[in-house]
This record gives structure tokens, C-alpha cells and sequence, in this order.
């Protein structure tokens, strides 16, 4: 029992607690009434003229990269045939339906902490899950498209108890191995051909955690703990269904993210992200990782800054009133421009 008992602790260090994560947003949904929030709201937001000019620009350069609508001359459709609509936030409940989604727990509990503070009769869209595509109606999303307009997917911080996970790495890059790891839910077309061209290369440790498929038995492992990651210098971060959920808590520890030019974003602002200045880019054919591993090998300061970038960046998501500023912002502008059209 004894043993059983340290195993799960293990497994569940590095990441953030579900058991806090809904007694915290329970105590919020629960004991909380709303029109506090909505009284706080002006507080908050005009906490923004309080800013230095240069955390004022930071603020509203973030502002406009996670909501990109303007103001047109054509009024929004309420409802579009790919099932998007506008609904009023009253709609906003735990198992109701959405655009012809369900709302999850975890999904209504992160929109909620934000969208709390307006009223219930204003009217938004949203589309929970791991969106690929844009809507024809603005909607409030976790994760868009990073090629192309994507003004009518405006981002929240959604699904941020998984995702959103920033990690304590006491092990140095040069005392780990030259190897890279990767663990993953193999069933997307792109990670199947990763692992066909990799699995068993003498400098990769390969697994696949999807019981599902069959058609590889070979690939089949158990899942295994982020610290047993962090005894690589190298962690594979492919996106999956959009973006790679490891890739946060990777850039916070002394391992380096190997990955192609990322496809898809969410809050994490991923089409921001410098090849070889904060992960080490790999051609979307994989046909390098060789000659890139090999390379990186011979330099360890090379990837020594790129961890010190990627320390960087990560800070800029850990100071919580910024982040709530930013998300109200983010929201005042989609109302208000929904209102001028």
C-alpha cells in the first residue's frame, strides 16, 4: 500500500492538482455572487491607466494578438451553418450545449473566472475544445490556427489546468542524456509517421501510450512521470489533435522542446515562438532530427541559451493580476465590438 501510495505521489508531481483546481472554482461558482464580479470589473480594468507606458503597450500588444476583430460595416450572423451562434452568457452552464458542444467542467469553470465579471444578457459565442478551424462567428476558443485570418478566433485561457503547467527542474542540462524522449497518444496521421521513421533510433526513446492502437504492439509503454522526462536533454513536443500540451511545461524545465514550426496557438501565444531561440525546429517531415540532435549535441551552450530564452518567455504568464487584466480586456473588446456592429 505503502509503495502503491508513493508511485501516485510521484506520478502526480509537477502537475497542477484537480482536486484544488475544483474546490477553488467551485468556492468561486458557488459562493460568489455575481454582480460582485461585475461591480469589480471597472476597478480591474481601469487598474490598466495605472501602467507604465511600457507594460501599457506589453498589455494591450497581448490584448490584440488574442482578440484581432474590428469594427466592419456588416453586422454579425447571430447563428452560421459550420454551428456557431450568439447566445446570451446566461446560456453559459456546466453540460449545457454550445455551437453543438458540450460544456465540460473544466472548460465552463476557466471561462467562468473571466466571463463572470459581465452580464448574463450580453450575447457571445463559444466553441470549447481542440478547435482547428475558424468560425464564421467571433467565438471565444482555446486553441486557432496560426497561418491565415484568424481574427474571429478570439483565445482564452481554456483547459488551463492541463495545459497550462510551469514545472521546478533541479537536474542541469549537461548531466542529462544525449537522447530525446517522447510520450504520446499516437493517433494523429503526423505523430504515426514520426514514430514509423524513429522508433528504436539509438538516439531517441520512443513510447506510445494509446492502448487503442494496434497496429504498432511494439510501440505500446506505459505512461511515465515528467521527471522521468527531465533525465533527457530532449523532449519531443508534436502537436496532437491541435497544439502539444507538454510544450509549457517543457520550456520551464532544463530539457529543450524539439518540435516543427508550430500550427495551431492557444494563450500560450505559440506563433510567437523563435525557432532555435526557444526550442530547437525540426523540418515537418521529421528528416532532421539527426542532424539537428547531432548538432545541438556538439553545442550544449547553443542549448543552454535557448533554455534561459524559453525561462523567458514562460515568465510572462506567472504574474495573475496581469493575466486577469489581459483576459477582461480581451473580453470588453469582443463585446464592445460586437456592439458596434
Amino acid at each position: 500500500m505503502m509503495s502503491e501510495l508513493k508511485q501516485l505521489i510521484k506520478s502526480r508531481k509537477h502537475k497542477n492538482s484537480k482536486l484544488l483546481y475544483y474546490i477553488r472554482n467551485g468556492f468561486r461558482w458557488y459562493c460568489i455572487p455575481r454582480f460582485m464580479s461585475e461591480i469589480r470589473r471597472k476597478k480591474i480594468l481601469t487598474s490598466f491607466e495605472k501602467l507604465d507606458m511600457q507594460e501599457k503597450r506589453y498589455v494591450l500588444n497581448r490584448v490584440g494578438y488574442y482578440n484581432k476583430l474590428v469594427e466592419n460595416n456588416h453586422p454579425f450572423p447571430v447563428e452560421c451553418c459550420d454551428g456557431t451562434e450568439l447566445v446570451p452568457l446566461s446560456r453559459l452552464k456546466r453540460g449545457a450545449t454550445l455551437s453543438k458542444r458540450r460544456v465540460g467542467s473544466m472548460y465552463f469553470f476557466d471561462t467562468y473566472e473571466y466571463i463572470r465579471y459581465f452580464k448574463k444578457d450580453k450575447l457571445a459565442s463559444f466553441l470549447f475544445g481542440d478547435i482547428t478551424f475558424v468560425p464564421e462567428v467571433p467565438s471565444f476558443v482555446k486553441s486557432r490556427p496560426i497561418e491565415g485570418n484568424n481574427s474571429n478566433s478570439v483565445l482564452l485561457n481554456l483547459d488551463k489546468n492541463r495545459h497550462f503547467t510551469f514545472i521546478k527542474d533541479n537536474r542541469r542540462f549537461r548531466e542529462k542524456r544525449d537522447m530525446l524522449i517522447g510520450r504520446a497518444f499516437v493517433d494523429q496521421p503526423h505523430r504515426v509517421r514520426f514514430w514509423e521513421m524513429y522508433f528504436g533510433h539509438p538516439m531517441c526513446d520512443l513510447g506510445n501510450i494509446n492502448k487503442k492502437l494496434v497496429s504498432h504492439p511494439e510501440w505500446s509503454v506505459k505512461p511515465i512521470t515528467i521527471d522521468h522526462h527531465l533525465d533527457y536533454k530532449y523532449i519531443l513536443c508534436l502537436e496532437g489533435n491541435d497544439v502539444a500540451t507538454n510544450l509549457k511545461w517543457v520550456m520551464s524545465s532544463n530539457s529543450v522542446a524539439v518540435m516543427p514550426s508550430p500550427v495551431y496557438e492557444t494563450w500560450f501565444m505559440e506563433g510567437t515562438l523563435i525557432p532555435n531561440y526557444h526550442y530547437i525546429e525540426i523540418k515537418p517531415d521529421f528528416s532532421d532530427l539527426e542532424e539537428r540532435l547531432n548538432y545541438y549535441t556538439a553545442h550544449p551552450e547553443e542549448c543552454e541559451q535557448i533554455i534561459r530564452n524559453a525561462h523567458t518567455y514562460i515568465k510572462q504568464f506567472q504574474n495573475s493580476k496581469r493575466e486577469r487584466l489581459i483576459h477582461l480586456m480581451v473580453i470588453e473588446k469582443y463585446f464592445n465590438i460586437l456592439k458596434g456592429n
